[in-house]
């Protein structure tokens, strides 16, 4: 489509008044010098601080500016999800409002999705001026997503990303799933994910909105993502397998104690006595109750609305 928007910069922010302004005009003055013609999606979270205010006020200056305001705090993937259902272009940019992202990336970020092909481009902070207490637990991060979801990228949390649009329509946020949106992007078939170092700015305005919180939520949500990415249509197969692992060895155990009972020391201390009784006991019935717990879940998925909902790539 050659009159199709070619750049969405969604932009997701919480009381970031100071801002907003030098963001846009920064945004501005990279895509007009790049001749891309462009929409900035503006979504307040809730925000306390005045920031919808600005964001009106860049309304009447550029129609290029769109805004959602949120009645509440919702948290950065609700932002994200609501703006990628409204995003009109070729390529989808997400950054902070915070002025750590540069917008002299959005070029480069755009040819590498258009000419280089690829489904996502995430950014790379190679080097960060955040504390040692956000560093750390990110590079831990990093590297249990890389080994659980088999993605090598370095920064998944970078807000600094790019998209093709049947991309973000194509993946649901949630919760806080926002931080592996190249995750949710490679189990729903999108593989070609790329790299890009950027450039990471200290915070010029503001504190940071992130809490103690994200250090639990992270793990968690990292576990659900892969797991309903590789057995959300088919939970039986990890509950039956988990199921019929414990129970063999549950049943192993029983056997032992039984022939051992029988044959062997046939006049030994009971039965019930021994812990092999209670771990043949705990195993069989752990194994019992995955099974049901995976008997379920196809029950729920049988009824499911999107149970056979698949993503089309093209059709003649």
């Amino acid at each position: 489509m050659e009159n199709q928007l070619q750049l969405s910069i969604v932009v997701p922010l919480f009381n970031e008044v100071e801002s907003l302004p030098e963001l846009h005009a920064w945004i501005k003055r990279v895509v007009n010098e790049h001749h891309l013609s462009y929409e900035v999606i503006f979504i307040d979270d809730g925000s306390k601080d005045g920031s919808w205010k600005v964001i009106e006020s860049l309304k009447l200056q550029d129609s290029n500016v769109r805004g959602i305001k949120f009645q509440r705090n919702y948290g950065k993937s609700a932002a994200l999800h609501t703006g990628f259902q409204i995003a009109l272009g070729q390529v989808v940019v997400t950054m902070d409002a915070d002025l750590q992202d540069s917008p002299d990336e959005l070029p480069e970020l755009y040819r590498m999705i258009t000419e280089d092909d690829f489904d996502v481009v995430s950014g790379w902070k190679k080097k960060r001026y955040d504390p040692i207490t956000k560093t750390l637990p990110t590079k831990l991060y990093n590297w249990a997503a890389r080994r659980m979801t088999g993605i090598y990228l370095h920064d998944f949390n970078c807000g600094l990303k790019a998209y093709k649009n049947v991309v973000v329509k194509s993946i649901e946020l949630y919760g806080d799933m926002h931080r592996y949106i190249p995750a949710l992007a490679k189990f729903a078939g999108f593989n070609k994910i790329g790299e890009k170092v950027v450039i990471h700015q200290a915070r010029k305005y503001g504190t940071t909105k992130f809490g103690l919180n994200r250090f639990l939520n992270g793990p968690l949500d990292l576990m659900t993502v892969v797991f309903m990415g590789k057995f959300g249509k088919k939970p039986m197969h990890f509950f039956g397998a988990m199921g019929t692992l414990l129970f063999i060895i549950g049943f192993a155990f029983t056997a032992y104690i039984i022939i051992d009972k029988l044959f062997v020391h046939s006049t030994a201390r009971l039965v019930s006595n021994r812990a092999e009784f209670y771990l043949a006991l705990g195993f069989m019935v752990v194994g019992i109750q995955f099974f049901l717990a995976g008997f379920l879940a196809e029950l729920i998925g049988r009824n499911s609305a999107s149970r056979n909902h698949y993503l089309i790539e093209t059709e003649i």
